[in-house]
């Protein structure tokens, strides 16, 4: 879910200690993580790393040796906090502000261990602390109007957040949770008039459809709340939670329950907004401070901890983010895409068996769903095992109830598997009917075209395909090399060297683009620079396959046109964009 996007510059955060920062001098002189220096540095080096698990257990260290010093109080307060020990995190914050009364996260803290208790006064006193940057006033006000909702008190709720006014990218959080407080506390006519004016604002994005299409079902509107769903699947890939809801109202399953229940479940709504939108930006250490909070407060949040498994996934925090999927309910509809998701994460962390396992688990638990297939047809297609991918790639396709534009990268990943598996007719088709998806969608123009050279067949169309394909990425390296390759085997070398050339600047590392110049210096008669090319194919680490050609174009170099050693075919799509 991401509501509005607020501007990058007002989720600048600048703690007065972060994660990341060099070792003072004072704490720099010993040697050894037994050390007071050397628990210090490496936690720091562990924190650079996001290992925020190592980070925390040094710094604890080094704090064990200097209890006092602020800069490891603040640092072992954060990293606690961003681990989700937030019991611990807790004690750590009180001791923050006894030297930094507006450190914001530890007022932020310290602010919902009060709201939990039910002290809202104390809890607004920690959040005027925190309310001095942009993103302390939209986190401060948001949980100020929860807290006074918490008590029924609609109008000081809604003064609150009125001081999101003079912030004109606050709008959409301001009339979306003044919508949410107005319908917890029973003033229907203004929340309808706030949810109109988000759903208007925000109307893709999931939570305001969810809320909105909620309240309505609750008016007696279920009519309208269809149209909305049904709205928000067509104009997006769906939703779980949104067929769930759509399920319900077309069953005609009784009243929907409560969207929030109580003020704790509206601040974890608000942590949840603020936490989604960093995750977008350029925050997403905050993202996930704020995941951790919304979650403490609401464990049982599925949305919200498949939003903290995407946090540790997009950091590459592989196993963390297992971790956290695995914690969504299994009650869930959420569940299943957990599930895929930690498939995924086990094969990234070097455990295929386990992901295979689990994908196959979830389409034997459930045959009419094509997202497990679709990605254990993924999962297998990366390991080269492209047979057996085309066959579940088959099956998720047949269960489409409608083939859609959306759905032309399933016919491009079969088609790969087709064509590397030597089917080529039915590779061609499935191509050919990614193209009547997205006729314009440069991956399937490179690899069709590049392919079509390869065989001689369609010259002029697939040339003009590849150009294409570079007119839309231009930048793309893989696929600049795709027409300088093309231009190669259609023997215009002069052409084929400025396009390889171009790939080579913006891929300098690729074994396969080096190799590929290689050549085309031979060809044009520069034959030493064409060496070079070759010995830094070879020093890139190529597959053996390239390998053994490199070496032998190293030793003898090109033989005449007539007489050429096969060329490794590029993959120009496939695992090189």
């Amino acid at each position: 879910m991401k509501l509005k996007s607020l501007p990058a510059a007002a989720f600048a955060i600048c703690f007065s200690t972060g994660l990341g920062l060099t070792a003072t001098p004072a704490l720099a002189q010993g040697t050894g993580s037994d050390s007071l220096s050397g628990a210090y540095l490496a936690g720091i080096q562990a924190g650079k790393a996001r290992d925020t698990d190592i980070a925390a257990r040094f710094i604890a260290r080094a704090l064990e040796k200097d209890p006092d010093d602020p800069e490891l109080i603040t640092r072992a307060f954060m990293l606690e906090l961003s681990r989700g020990n937030v019991k611990r995190a807790s004690v750590l914050a009180k001791r923050v502000i006894d030297f930094d009364k507006r450190h914001r996260v530890a007022r932020l803290v310290l602010a919902l261990e009060d709201f939990r208790a039910k002290r809202h006064e104390a809890a607004r006193a920690h959040l005027d602390h925190a309310a001095y940057t942009p993103i302390g006033q939209l986190t401060s006000a948001l949980l100020t109007g929860w807290s006074w909702a918490a008590e029924g008190k609609m109008e000081q709720a809604i003064r609150a957040l009125k001081k999101l006014d003079s912030t004109e990218s606050f709008g959409v959080y301001k009339t979306f949770h003044s919508g949410l407080i107005a319908d917890f506390l029973n003033q229907s006519k203004r929340a309808t008039a706030f949810f109109e004016r988000t759903y208007d604002d925000a109307g893709t994005s999931l939570r305001v459809v969810q809320a909105y299409g909620n309240f309505l079902e609750r008016q007696g509107e279920a009519d309208q709340a269809l149209k909305i769903y049904e709205k928000f699947n067509a104009s997006t890939s769906g939703h779980p939670l949104v067929n769930d809801a759509l399920k319900r109202v077309k069953a005609k399953e009784g009243e929907a329950p409560r969207f929030i229940s109580s003020g704790l479940e509206g601040a974890s709504e608000a942590l949840f907004s603020l936490s989604s939108a960093l995750a977008d930006q350029s925050g997403v250490d905050l993202a996930l401070l704020y995941a951790q909070m919304a979650l403490k407060i609401r464990p049982n949040f599925a949305v919200a901890q498949t939003l903290l498994g995407d946090i540790y996934e997009d950091t590459k925090r592989y196993q963390n983010a297992i971790d956290a999927y695995d914690k969504v309910p299994t009650t869930s509809s959420l569940r299943a895409n957990a599930e895929i998701r930690m498939a995924i994460n086990y094969d990234r962390v070097g455990n295929f068996d386990e992901a295979e396992k689990r994908l196959k688990a979830l389409i034997a638990a459930d045959d009419s769903a094509y997202q497990a297939e679709l990605n254990l047809g993924n999962l297998l297609r990366g390991h080269e095992k492209f047979s057996e991918a085309a066959t579940y790639y088959t099956s998720a396709i047949a269960k489409l109830d409608k083939v859609e534009t959306k759905h032309w990268t399933m016919f491009y990943f079969r088609g790969i598997c087709y064509e590397r598996s030597k089917q080529w007719p039915l590779a061609e088709a499935d191509f050919r009917q990614a193209l009547k998806l997205r006729p314009e969608q440069p991956l399937v123009l490179n690899y069709l075209g590049y392919s079509w050279i390869e065989k001689g067949l369609n010259l002029n169309e697939a040339l003009k395909m590849i150009e294409r394909a570079v007119e839309l990425r231009p930048n793309d390296g893989y696929i600049v090399d795709s027409l300088g390759w093309a231009h190669y085997k259609l023997k215009n070398f002069d052409l084929a060297t400025k396009h390889l050339e171009r790939a080579v600047e913006l891929k300098p590392q690729d074994p396969v683009i080096n190799d590929h110049l290689g050549d085309a210096y031979w060809r044009v008669g520069r034959k030493l620079e064409a060496k070079f090319q070759w010995q830094r194919a070879r020093d890139n680490k190529p597959e053996p396959d390239v390998l053994e050609k490199v070496m032998q174009k190293l030793r003898n170099g090109l033989d005449p046109l007539s007489a050429e050693p096969a060329t490794v075919e590029q993959e120009p799509s496939d695992n090189k964009t």
